[in-house]
């Protein structure tokens, strides 16, 4: 048997092995044979142990590299089984997506160290380049190839169903182990030929792409710099982050820096005009990363925090060690891409190292979230009706104790308005908020004080068009109406008025709110059968003006009533009138 078939059998059992280990696992946790707890860390090791040995078999041998992945499967799961008891159970440690994230990082950066060591007994930059590349062009290749193997599954299926001999459905929800193993063993091979192919698969094509997006992302950078003092950060839509803007800007710099100055000064690029680029992105780097910092720090200040605020502080700090490196590589003269590639090597295992502090107790970020919202509450900067108790109660342990502690300050005389929102909250949740019918009365005042109304004098339709709206929705109508139209001063929101439906007496109204997404929200109240109904709103090119375009038809329409005009449509007269729409 030659090399390459042997290494194809290897990689092929290990993966049937690996879904074999996976479903054994799920199932006994499923009868009780495992313990919840041990749950986690073993399908953690599992997962770790047989993927860096999947993909370090190969550029090293399977014994060296079975011992390499040993430890870091160990390490990974220990530290997954520590991070999950700030949970009540593992099923709730398992919807947490930031601490999946950290454990991949903890699991991958390592492979390129441990590949470079075992193949040259050391970690020169140039040996861990090659092997980084190498690694994200044998997995990509392995995983497309599983996808085909399965996409034929699939037609095979699809094509012996038509002659009453389909198989796949039975595969799937009676084959137990089968598709875990079978995609393991396409896996394996997948990767065993990417591997025997390096040389026609190498990384140097996707390299030499990238390198030609280093002056477009330098000239972005360069307009966000220039245009910041003018414009601001508040200018991206509701629901962006400018912290992760300006961070995945910073990462996508730092990484075309590094493509540009390759392995060594054979590799990198002979382009003056890219290595001028990258001399130039490596000096701004520091810029980007601490705007980011700035603009978490007033999110954090007007908001408190929360795990994904305190996983993005830890990712500023990650920047700002390539920022600041990158830096001062950059002005220490000649020489500079070899600094930075020296740089390049010992920032990954920092990055790793601050995904291990994010899975210990050192930095427990549901703990410090739910404490920095106690604090804002008791300290009075946010009023009951503003409390996310349902951020609370996926915070694990720690926001169980917020929420008892604010059970115990509910008690209290003078927090009638907390505890009615506990009571409210264990009667049937948030959506049934209970609001005294005084206070529903309050808030459609502050609604038509605020709701610019076409035409102006329509106030009676829309008064009566709007008791249809329950109290809990008013709020987010009124935050609609006084939150600004970017870059304006008009209300986000306007109501008009108007004989929509020419078969129901009296007048309806069309409502369009800016939602802290960006996004615009359409709305239709009318009359029908003596009560008020929600209609749906549409529109004949099929797309409802959304965005800057919605945001442009609010600002017309609140200057100026839209003219109605008959629609051009005909129906079919039969079943209640039967319609062709885009």
């Amino acid at each position: 048997m030659d090399i390459q078939t042997l290494r194809r059998g290897i990689l092929a059992l290990t993966g049937v092995v690996a879904g074999l280990a996976l479903w054994l696992l799920e199932d006994a946790a499923l009868r009780g044979a495992v313990a919840e707890p041990l749950t986690l860390p073993l399908t953690t090791f599992v997962l770790v142990f047989f993927g860096a040995l999947m993909a370090m078999t190969g550029p090293l041998r399977l014994r060296p590299a079975a011992l390499a992945a040993l430890p870091l499967g160990l390490v990974v799961a220990v530290l997954m089984a520590v991070a999950a008891t700030r949970y009540g159970s593992a099923a709730e440690f398992r919807q947490q997506g930031l601490h999946w994230i950290a454990g991949f990082l903890i699991a991958s950066l390592p492979l390129p160290y441990l590949i470079a060591f075992g193949m040259t007994g050391g970690t020169a930059y140039p040996a861990l380049f090659t092997a980084s590349w190498q690694l994200v062009v044998r997995a990509a290749a392995g995983w497309i190839f599983a996808g085909l193997v399965w996409g034929v599954i699939w037609l095979a299926d699809a094509a012996l169903a038509l002659v009453g001999l389909g198989f796949l459905d039975w595969v799937m929800t009676e084959g137990g182990p089968l598709p875990g193993m079978a995609t393991g063993a396409m896996l394996g091979v997948g990767l065993a030929v990417a591997h025997e192919l390096s040389d026609l698969l190498s990384p140097l094509v996707i390299l030499r792409l990238l390198r030609l997006l280093t002056l477009p992302v330098l000239t972005v950078m360069i307009l966000f710099l220039v245009a910041l003092p003018v414009r601001g950060l508040s200018q991206l839509p509701g629901g962006v982050s400018a912290t992760a803007v300006l961070l995945a800007l910073a990462m996508a710099a730092a990484g075309l820096i590094a493509v540009v100055i390759d392995q060594s000064e054979d590799e990198e690029s002979r382009s003056p005009a890219l290595r001028i680029a990258a001399r130039v992105m490596a000096g701004l780097l520091p810029l980007p990363v601490a705007l980011a910092g700035f603009a978490l720090a007033e999110r954090v200040g007007q908001h408190g925090w929360t795990p994904e605020r305190v996983f993005a502080a830890l990712a500023v700090v990650a920047g700002a060690g390539y920022g600041l490196a990158y830096l001062a590589a950059v002005l220490r003269g000649s020489g500079w891409t070899g600094h930075l590639r020296q740089a390049n090597r010992l920032l990954a295992p920092m990055v790793a190292g601050l995904a291990m502090l994010w899975l210990t107790p050192v930095i427990n970020a549901e703990a410090i979230s739910s404490r920095s919202q106690l604090a804002r509450y008791e300290a009075g900067g946010i009023p009951p009706a503003d409390l996310d108790l349902d951020a609370l109660d996926r915070w694990g342990l720690p926001g169980d104790r917020v929420l008892e502690r604010l059970a115990s300050l509910a008690a209290l005389p003078d927090q009638a308005a907390l505890a009615q929102r506990l009571a409210a909250r264990a009667a049937g949740g948030e959506a049934e908020v209970l609001v005294m019918e005084e206070d529903a009365e309050a808030l459609l005042s502050d609604l038509r004080a605020v709701m610019p109304l076409q035409p102006p004098g329509a106030t009676a339709t829309r008064d009566l068009l709007l008791t249809a709206i329950p109290p809990v929705e008013l709020q987010s109508w009124i935050d609609a109406c006084r939150t600004p139209l970017p870059g304006t001063e008009r209300a986000g929101c306007v109501f008009v008025v108007g004989e929509f439906w020419t078969a129901e007496p009296g007048e309806e109204g069309m409502i369009l709110l800016r939602e802290p997404s960006g996004f615009v929200r359409y709305e239709g109240l009318g009359m029908m059968e003596g009560k008020v109904h929600r209609l749906s709103v549409g529109a004949l090119s099929g797309m409802l003006p959304d965005r800057a375009e919605g945001e442009a038809l609010i600002a017309a329409l609140q200057d100026t009533p839209a003219a109605l005009t008959p629609a051009p449509l005909n129906m079919l007269g039969v079943a209640g009138g039967l319609l062709l729409l885009p």
